[in-house]
């Protein structure tokens, strides 16, 4: 109901700019239906799997995210980092809020519950091959200490890292000097 009251009072002010109304339509649209997935997919204790295929679910999505540096143009992965050779990065309009105009992290920010970042990567070919997908939610069973909940899917959804493992598998590498609430994009990209 609230954010009814919002789209109505927003259009009133903005009746005589049609481009600006579609704009905040979509937005709020995306906004909406992201907080709709997001209570859904963590309202209820959930076994890892179902977590995981949720998060799958969530990252095939691509309408309403950012991508890192305003770009969905594929980056060479750091070394030691993740198996395949390319990736790009986006976030949810939660996420996003984190980030500058140029799209990249802020420095020394937290993010929010509710923010998913959904890191693509790509083999040589730059053929999608998994997901590796981090999302704040500090309530959730399978979250770590900072209250990220982490998995890594394949491209057919086949769990790679499952939440259930709460980032062991991640945290390691994104807890190293220059990581930004457990992110890594700014220091290697």
């Amino acid at each position: 109901m609230y954010l009814g009251f919002l789209v109505v009072t927003n259009l009133l002010l903005f009746k005589k700019n049609k481009l600006a109304i579609m704009k905040l339509l979509a937005h709020s649209f995306t906004l909406f239906t992201s907080c709709i997935l997001l209570l859904t997919l963590f309202s209820c204790h959930k076994k890892a799997k179902d977590v995981d295929l949720e998060l799958y679910n969530l990252s095939k999505e691509t309408s309403g995210f950012t991508w890192y540096k305003n770009s969905d143009l594929l980056l060479e992965s750091a070394k030691d980092s993740h198996s395949d050779p390319k990736l790009r990065t986006r976030f949810n309009a939660i996420a996003a809020v984190n980030l500058t105009a140029d799209g990249a992290i802020l420095n020394g920010q937290t993010f929010s519950t509710g923010a998913l970042i959904v890191k693509e990567m790509y083999n040589k070919r730059e053929k999608l091959k998994s997901y590796a997908i981090m999302y704040k939610d500090a309530t959730n069973k399978n979250a770590d200490s900072d209250g990220w909940v982490w998995a890594s899917l394949n491209e057919k959804g086949k769990v790679l890292v499952s939440s259930d493992l709460k980032g062991k598998e991640c945290a390691s590498c994104h807890s190293q000097s220059q990581n930004i609430d457990r992110t890594l994009m700014n220091k290697f990209h």
